[in-house]
């Protein structure tokens, strides 16, 4: 079963995101590769980021696995007021305790473009993460934009994540759910492609190195086919609400006419 959206499926953005991610990324490498051979390489590269403040993703992103717990079934007035003992000390215990919640592990998959015969970085196409959007991760990746600028590649971003703060902020930017912008190495524009919910991803140009033509790059086909691939449908109960954040109410409204059918079915 395809995908009900003719766009990106806000539904893809919980706990399914980092399969869609790195499917994306093999995705996107499989449908450039035979284009830009033999002058081009297209190879994916991992890197690690340490997620120092999951808080915001769990119950999303990641399993919601710990419970707030509450030391004591006193009544709170009581429980705040009565001193023990420890040591030679008189002190009042916590009445709550929270777990900390450890730094996670996170695998981010981009696609490179490289030259044949020097193995130089051509262009970079990075699919943005939770990671990336907030900090302490937006500020590292801010300063890798700048890198790659500064070195004359060509940067691709991909934001199919409706929640975070975007890395490229302008104030004409409109207020749409996903984005995504082309950066061409030394120029003083970026080309932006808003995507509003109901639409469908774009083909965008992936330049390349003079005079070699740009490559097209069909993101409707290739979320399409993953989708397909994945059976993303056996994981997704579409009778619920996607995951956070919330749509606005226009948004809303346009999902529940799109899967009524489905709901009904169910």
């Amino acid at each position: 079963m395809p995908s009900p959206f003719p766009g990106m499926d806000p539904y893809l953005e919980g706990y399914l995101w980092v399969d869609v991610h790195n499917a994306l990324a093999s995705k996107i490498r499989q449908q450039l590769a035979p284009k830009l051979q033999p002058g081009y390489t297209v190879r994916l590269e991992v890197y690690l980021v340490q997620d120092t403040a999951p808080e915001s993703e769990i119950g999303i992103l990641y399993p919601d696995v710990e419970v707030l717990r509450q030391k004591s079934a006193l009544p709170a007035s009581i429980r705040s007021t009565l001193p023990i003992e420890r040591g030679n000390l008189l002190v009042t215990p916590a009445p709550l305790t929270l777990p900390l919640m450890p730094p996670v592990e996170v695998r981010i998959t981009n696609v490179e473009i490289r030259d044949t015969a020097s193995n130089t970085l051509v262009t970079s196409i990075e699919i943005l993460s939770p990671v990336n959007k907030r900090e302490p991760g937006i500020t590292p990746y801010r300063q890798k934009r700048q890198r790659l600028y500064n070195a004359n590649v060509h940067l691709i971003e991909i934001d199919l994540l409706r929640r975070g703060t975007r890395p490229f902020a302008h104030p004409r930017l409109p207020a749409v759910p996903y984005l995504v912008t082309l950066t061409r190495a030394g120029a003083q524009e970026v080309e932006v492609w808003p995507i509003a919910l109901p639409d469908p991803l774009p083909i965008i140009p992936v330049p390349l190195r003079p005079p070699d033509a740009d490559a097209p790059l069909d993101l409707a086909a290739a979320l399409h086919d993953i989708y397909n691939e994945a059976f993303y449908n056996l994981s997704i109960d579409y009778r619920e609400l996607p995951p956070k954040p919330v749509l606005a109410a226009d948004d809303l409204a346009w999902v529940d006419a799109l899967l009524a059918p489905l709901r009904t079915e169910a």
